[in-house]
């Protein structure tokens, strides 16, 4: 089972799949996400495990950033972060949202991808800022202001999709999440980031 630290055993064994159904229940976590191991591993913390679910799932289902442009700055940080879960994860994700692969592989270089215009690019550079050094710069804000909007909320929205996967990367990574069976690593291709 690939993880996203393969260099040695299991940080935090995901729960055993009843075991986690029923933390989940405890703290009204879905079902359905105790078949990832993501959550089996945060329910070792149900009340971690309730607070995540609810703020991926404002930003996922409740968010109003165009979900396309949300999950090339997910991938992003699964990328610079080398969580091969996250990447792993939301490259099915993305793709079954319609994002292109040529699109979703283009963030591995994203300043030499054609397919991008101001608005990707102004959204990722925010991402790389914020991964790389926790802010984003001014000069960037003000491409989001122009390319996205000044709408507050949805700028609020874009620190909370890098600010939260961001996070989700250093859990998966810190931890070791493994994959699920079955699943490969660093789709399409197995190409994984540069270290």
């Amino acid at each position: 089972m690939p993880s996203d630290d393969p260099g040695g055993p299991v940080r935090i064994a995901p729960l055993d799949a009843e075991v986690a159904r029923g933390r989940a229940d405890d703290v009204g976590v879905p079902h359905y996400m105790t078949s990832l191991n993501v959550f089996r591993v945060m329910l070792c913390n149900p009340g971690v495990a309730r607070a995540c679910h609810e703020l991926l799932s404002e930003l996922l289902f409740g968010g109003h950033l165009d979900v396309r442009l949300r999950e090339l700055m997910i991938m992003r940080v699964g990328w610079t972060t080398g969580s091969v879960y996250e990447w792993t994860q939301h490259w099915r994700i993305a793709s079954d949202l319609g994002v292109t692969t040529d699109d979703l592989l283009g963030v591995r270089d994203w300043e030499a991808h054609a397919g991008f215009g101001p608005t990707e690019r102004a959204l990722l550079a925010a991402t790389d800022e914020t991964v790389r050094d926790g802010v984003v710069s001014t000069g960037t804000w003000e491409q989001l202001t122009v390319h996205v909007g000044e709408d507050p909320s949805l700028l609020m929205e874009v620190l909370a999709v890098i600010g939260c996967w961001r996070m989700l990367a250093s859990i998966l990574r810190s931890a070791d999440v493994p994959l699920e069976d079955g699943v490969a690593a660093w789709p399409p291709d197995g190409v994984e980031p540069p270290t």
